[in-house]
């Protein structure tokens, strides 16, 4: 007798159909499972078998094949487990369950209870786009469910196949994502707590208006982390594909909260100085993704960037030019989208207060153009914006006084956002600092005067053709915010000063 079921793998954070057949034959009774199972999945007969016997159902005595086609894709994880069973159950009745329109993937305990897994919510995709029904564990049918796709959750195995013997009733469970989206999740942090940096939170505005990179070089205590807590408060609204890929990425790294599993507001990854490349650019046995691939959508704040290693810095130039990662493994090769706001904090020094005002510098010139080359020419060449943060009088912040909070920064950051969405409707990009060449061309065209200012700059400051563009794009935000169709003088001026760090010894 054969049987197929329907299941699903992952590649990447998108979900692909998979067939499990399973056959049984005369022979020295044996149970093979072949496609290129790996890891997990590999194991799932084994699981399977068990679910079986400890649910009453005894295998027949033969040669028994599980087959995952299509047999080139790698298969990992263990949701292969209840479909494998299902497979196995109706060889062992003689019955044909009713798997027809169905999509199955849960983990199976050695006692038949069905259990959660990673990766649900792009198979909840998966199951909606080609009209599927999908069942999960009771576990996993929140998060499932979310995609707007038909989901039915069970508890046991037993209980899946009465469903499919039409002994058990159930009904599914749909959510509309739309009902979530007005629910978002307020922040406790505000930019009103940083006094005195109107200069930088200038900046700021500017990096999250066009998602331009940005580099904040001080002394200790002057607030650059504070100031990247803060960027998320001011960034806009996700969109409903974004909220989607985003929440994709979260479940296949089993990050979701069960409670509330979908991400309505923008990640902030934050990862320590100490971290490795595989931690940060993806990667492992499986090539999962990293915290770049986790701050798609958000920022990623990299405090103390030099002190990173230099090839996790230098593994950053492709994601920061492409929006994606690329992870190749001897049996694997997924690309993970990675299009972030990178937030980076230096120190002007190994001791940290070369130019400070009120501590004296103990470090000498060439500790300080050591510490400096940690961060190359051309990973510095790629971040958009870079500024010096000054340290902040008393008065400044003893004073009450607000200049720009969260809210008003945001109004003017969402607003922007809008004229670049109406701008770009018709091509593949959202901001301002994703351009390419042909865009620059059609609106960033500048006056004689603005040529000339821009000619002096790369004369004197030595910019590389990439610091060029990088001033137009930064100069066609600054004239967004000021609701300008043209790129005026000034708007070069400013863009340049934020290209020209003071990183010279």
């Amino acid at each position: 007798m054969f049987k197929r079921v329907k299941s699903a793998a992952l590649e990447g954070i998108e979900a692909v159909e998979i067939d499990i057949e399973v056959d049984a034959t005369r022979g020295i009774p044996s149970i093979n499972i072949i496609g290129l199972a790996q890891g997990a999945a590999k194991e799932s007969k084994d699981r399977a078998i068990h679910s079986l016997s400890n649910s009453g159902i005894k295998l027949p005595p033969k040669k028994i094949t599980i087959s995952l086609a299509p047999a080139e894709i790698k298969k990992t994880g263990s949701g292969f487990d209840l479909p494998i069973a299902i497979g196995l159950a109706s060889l062992s009745l003689g019955v044909d369950f009713n798997t027809d329109g169905f999509i199955f993937s849960s983990e199976l305990s050695l006692d038949g209870k069905l259990k959660p897994i990673k990766g649900i919510f792009p198979m909840g995709i998966l199951a909606r786009k080609i009209n599927h029904k999908l069942v999960v564990s009771k576990d996993n049918l929140k998060e499932a469910s979310l995609t707007g796709a038909e989901v039915f959750g069970f508890s046991s195995f037993l209980e899946v196949l009465s469903f499919l013997e039409g002994r058990l009733e159930a009904k599914p469970e749909t959510v509309e994502l739309e009902e979530l989206l007005l629910s978002k999740n307020g922040s406790e942090l505000d930019f009103a707590d940083v006094k005195g940096q109107f200069k930088v939170k200038r900046a700021v505005v500017i990096a999250a208006s066009g998602f331009h990179n940005l580099l904040m070089v001080g002394s200790p205590g002057v607030g650059k982390s504070m100031i990247a807590k803060r960027i998320p408060t001011i960034l806009p609204d996700m969109t409903k594909e974004e909220i989607l890929e985003t929440t994709k990425i979260y479940s296949v790294c089993g990050l979701l909260n069960q409670e509330q599993p979908i991400i309505t507001t923008r990640p902030y990854r934050a990862p320590h100085s100490g971290s490795s490349d595989v931690s940060l650019i993806g990667g492992g046995a499986n090539a999962m993704p990293g915290e770049i691939t986790l701050a798609h959508n958000g920022v990623l704040f990299l405090d103390e960037f030099p002190e990173f290693k230099r090839n996790v810095i230098e593994s950053l130039r492709q994601p920061m030019e492409d929006g994606v990662i690329t992870i190749s493994r001897a049996n694997a090769k997924v690309t993970y989208p990675a299009r972030f706001l990178l937030v980076a904090a230096a120190n002007p020094c190994p001791c940290g207060y070369y130019g400070s005002r009120r501590r004296e510098c103990t470090c000498t010139i060439q500790q300080i153009k050591k510490y400096r080359s940690k961060i190359s020419g051309p990973i510095l060449d790629r971040i958009d914006i870079q500024i010096n943060i000054p340290e902040v009088d008393y008065e400044k912040l003893s004073s009450n006084e607000i200049d720009m909070d969260s809210e008003s920064m945001k109004e003017l950051v969402q607003s922007t956002i809008e004229i670049q969405r109406e701008r770009f409707k018709n091509d593949n990009i959202n901001y301002n600092s994703q351009m390419g060449e042909n865009h620059l061309k059609m609106y960033c065209s500048l006056t004689e005067d603005s040529h000339k200012i821009l000619k002096i700059a790369v004369d004197r400051f030595g910019f590389s053709a990439r610091s060029y563009s990088k001033i137009l794009k930064i100069a066609r935000t600054i004239a967004d915010i000021e609701k300008e169709e043209t790129i005026k003088p000034k708007h070069i001026k400013e863009a340049i000063s934020y290209r020209a760090l003071d990183w010279d010894v």
